[in-house]
């Protein structure tokens, strides 16, 4: 809570992403709010209100309010510089200062940026476009799904709930079902990506984005799966969500070793630089906290949960330094053989906080 305090003034004073440092500071990340590639700042946001419900210190609310403008203006001004992450950016700020303030306003932003994640729906496929502009099509981008979009999905669950609009809920739906279908392998591991010809909507086959190659098994997407179908699960009651979610947890608990916190890539062969990655384990966490909630986790994944928890919170993780804008160290970032390497991560000290939040008793109802 403490960097929290430094860390939101000097963001809101000059809004941009923050998304990751290989220093931890991450106002030296050169890429504005609105640009597309912007899925990280509301990480500062989350842990901004994270900070607010357990000290209920009233300055942390104001501080991640002063970015309202910025946000704002991203649906107004910048709608096609939006991607699949609309979800992170909007249940992050948006959801969770609705569901803590209950400003009208807060609402309808969050309504808004539903909206246009909902326009990037492909319905020849059924999936969330990732990556690109909604109004282009001829891209690398074209008929391309990533796992990640799982954790977009509670904006649209959000938004039909508060709305009335089983439309929004249905698209959710049918993307997590597509995503069940093609990215889970037989041997649980997944797919970061996946490609369907744009035309048809007919499955091309796995692809490559943020693994080694296609054959990845990529540790933090496998993190984003078990936590993205616990929620499907959460929101729908759908058995096959939880059977997903299971399966994915049970595997990744599989291929840990006794460091807890996984390498980037469950694949590495013995050759290659073993690159962990922190991120992965705080999302992990909160996927299992999650279960647990809704007593469907085992002792196992608990156990495991605890101990994967006990690793971020040593010194070989976790920075306490007062002069680090970050939190946890040796997160990965990078893709492919060779390009892979260790920095301070927003989305990964976030989660870290929420599972921290967790086991604190806190309601994280955003999601």
């Amino acid at each position: 809570m403490a960097k929290t305090r430094i860390n939101l003034p000097d963001l809101a004073a000059a809004p941009a992403s923050w998304g990751f440092d290989v220093h931890g500071d991450y106002a030296n990340r050169r890429e504005g709010f609105h640009e597309i590639g912007n899925w990280t700042t509301s990480f500062f946001t989350g842990m901004g209100v994270l900070s607010y419900l357990r000290t209920g210190e009233r300055n942390f609310i104001s501080d991640v309010e002063a970015l309202d403008e910025s946000y704002l203006r991203k649906l107004e001004n910048h709608a096609v510089e939006t991607m699949h992450d609309l979800g992170f950016l909007y249940t992050l700020y948006s959801v969770a200062l609705f569901k803590v303030t209950g400003e009208a306003r807060h609402r309808e932003s969050g309504l808004r940026a539903a909206e246009a994640l909902a326009n990037r729906f492909v319905p020849n496929g059924e999936y969330l476009r990732a990556w690109g502009r909604v109004n282009e099509h001829d891209t690398d981008y074209s008929g391309l799904a990533i796992i990640d979009s799982l954790m977009n999905l509670p904006l649209l669950y959000w938004a039909s709930n508060e709305t009335g609009d089983k439309c929004l809920r249905d698209l959710a739906i049918r993307h997590t079902d597509t995503t069940l279908e093609y990215f889970l392998r037989d041997d649980d591991s997944v797919y970061h990506a996946f490609r369907f010809d744009p035309a048809t909507g007919n499955p091309l086959g796995g692809d490559n984005y943020c693994g080694r190659d296609v054959s990845s098994h990529w540790a933090r997407g496998t993190a984003w799966g078990m936590y993205g179908f616990s929620l499907g699960y959460q929101h729908t009651g759908d058995e096959r969500y939880l059977d997903a979610a299971n399966a994915l947890t049970a595997k990744y608990v599989s291929l840990l070793d006794e460091e807890k916190v996984p390498v980037w890539d469950f694949k590495l062969e013995d050759h290659e630089r073993l690159i962990r990655d922190s991120s992965s384990s705080a999302v992990a966490i909160c996927a299992i906290q999650n279960m647990i909630s809704q007593g469907v986790g085992t002792s196992e994944f608990s156990d495991c949960k605890d101990q994967m928890l006990e690793a971020l919170c040593s010194d070989a993780y976790l920075d306490r330094s007062a002069q680090c804008r970050g939190l946890l160290k040796q997160g990965q970032v990078g893709a492919g053989l060779g390009k892979a390497m260790n920095a301070y991560t927003s989305w990964g000290d976030y989660f870290f906080m929420q599972a921290l939040a967790s086991e604190l008793g806190l309601k994280v109802d955003w999601w």
